[in-house]
């Protein structure tokens, strides 16, 4: 394959594919990618082979825990299985990454649920397009869940999401709060402080 790549910039095919491949990771453009390789290209073998290796590992290994549908390389992930966690309170987020950035401020001793995505009507997203119906379903009849913190990103579409939310939660007789404003405004979950994210947890509000 990589003999029908044309040559750029002097580049031997096999590096032209790999500047390919690496450009097409979000946040990476060419030149980004061309010093990746010639890294890559300098680093001793078994390095470059572990990294091949854990690539994937990862892709192979990892998929969506069963019960929260964060990310876990087992059935239910670590967080899911550890019975010192509060599972009468639930942890709304986005994605993945902003799952981290909550247990990396060690301000929340509940359980999550990832949504993987946010409402947004002009994209054609819908409810059934993220995992609030999951959401929904977990936390009804017979599960015991006194709170469900909603913490969607603060843009437009976390907030038409949290509505969302908490209107279906409402005949059920959950309480649904939503962060506080210690989040900047159009600013994403994942980016945020430890110090941040801990005056949005203990101002938290009903919604």
């Amino acid at each position: 394959m990589a003999e029908n790549l044309k040559r750029q910039d002097g580049l031997p095919p096999a590096m032209t594919r790999l500047v390919k491949e690496l450009s097409r990771l979000p946040g990476i453009g060419e030149k980004t990618a061309s010093r990746l390789a010639f890294n890559l290209l300098n680093r001793p073998r078994d390095q470059v082979i572990a990294l091949a290796e854990a690539l994937l590992e990862m892709k192979e290994r990892v998929g969506l825990c069963s019960e929260c549908f964060g990310l876990s390389d087992n059935p239910r992930c670590q967080v899911c299985e550890d019975s010192a966690r509060d599972r009468e309170v639930i942890c709304v987020v986005e994605g993945p990454a902003d799952l981290m950035a909550m247990e990396r401020a060690r301000s929340f001793n509940g359980v999550y649920h990832v949504l993987h995505g946010a409402l947004s009507p002009l994209d054609g997203i819908g409810p059934q397009d993220v995992k609030i119906n999951e959401l929904i379903a977990r936390v009804g009849p017979p599960a015991q869940v006194r709170e469900v913190i909603i913490a969607t990103n603060a843009t437009v579409e976390g907030e038409a999401t949290a509505l969302y939310i908490a209107k279906a939660l409402k005949p059920l007789g959950v309480k649904a709060t939503r962060l506080a404003r210690g989040l900047p405004a159009g600013g994403d979950l994942e980016y945020s402080d430890s110090a941040t994210l801990q005056s949005a947890l203990s101002g938290r509000r009903e919604l």
